[in-house]
């Protein structure tokens, strides 16, 4: 059975995103050798959405198969810690409608979206209800 969700990030500097997810998001981690580091990123959660969409007015769409976003509780207070520790973030925070959203830089493979939902995630649910 499936037992757990693994993250690809590709980096055109993979020495310092992996510094970025160890040093400033202090992701715990293992070495497989080499000096590649596989992060425990701890709860996850999948969504599949459409491609082009509407709602509420507002229609959109993306050429995007896959995304990467990291949840946190309180949004204020997330930017401003790693903020201290030297992360840099895109633009201010937004209000999706799901939830309050800011792009973070990863040092040398891009942005990821970092977000506070406004519903309850089931990655950090105690209530453990099956499909």
């Amino acid at each position: 059975m499936i037992t757990a969700v693994h993250t690809l990030v590709y980096a055109d500097d993979p020495e310092a995103a992996r510094a970025f997810f160890r040093d400033v998001l202090e992701f715990p981690g293992v070495d497989t050798g080499g000096g590649w580091l596989i992060f425990k990123t701890g709860p996850s959660e999948l969504g599949v959405h459409p491609r082009s969409w509407e709602h509420g007015g507002d229609s959109g769409g993306t050429d995007q198969q896959f995304d990467v976003s990291l949840i946190c509780d309180d949004l204020v207070t997330a930017v401003a810690r790693l903020s201290a520790k030297g992360a840099e973030f895109v633009g201010d925070v937004t209000d999706q409608g799901w939830g309050r959203a800011i792009r973070l830089k990863i040092p040398g493979a891009g942005e990821m979206t970092l977000y506070e939902p406004k519903y309850d995630p089931p990655a950090t649910s105690s209530d453990r209800a099956s499909l």
